[in-house]
């Protein structure tokens, strides 16, 4: 296990309840049920990513690497899709109730920006 995977595992052990992102603008608090969603998908977005890389090194077919590929393409469309549902529902929600929805508003258009290139 490499030191990134050990804080990693100890970062996920150590949660309790909820993750808190160390944002100066405003707190992300998501639950343990919503972090372990997310990862799980991207666990296995992981594995068939390491299995589009084994169709490489075997010379597999070039639709049958391209089907893969957008198979992957559209498992990170999910997952994105999962964040931006539970940061309007958490993270949107409670900055109107702190009075600070204007500058989160800004900063998910700005990431939107990026994101929708």
């Amino acid at each position: 296990m490499t030191a990134t995977e050990h804080n990693h595992d100890t970062e996920l052990a150590d949660s309790s309840k909820s993750h808190h992102h160390s944002d100066p603008h405003h707190p992300h608090v998501h639950s343990e049920e919503s972090l372990r969603r997310v990862i799980n998908r991207l666990s296995r977005i992981e594995g068939h990513i390491r299995g589009i890389k084994t169709m490489i090194q075997e010379s597999r077919a070039c639709p049958d690497v391209l089907v893969q590929i957008a198979a992957v393409r559209g498992a990170l469309d999910r997952v994105a899709r999962m964040v931006l549902d539970e940061h309007l529902t958490e993270c949107i929600a409670r900055a109107a109730h702190d009075g600070n929805i204007d500058s989160e508003i800004e900063e998910l258009k700005a990431a939107l920006d990026r994101f929708l290139l």
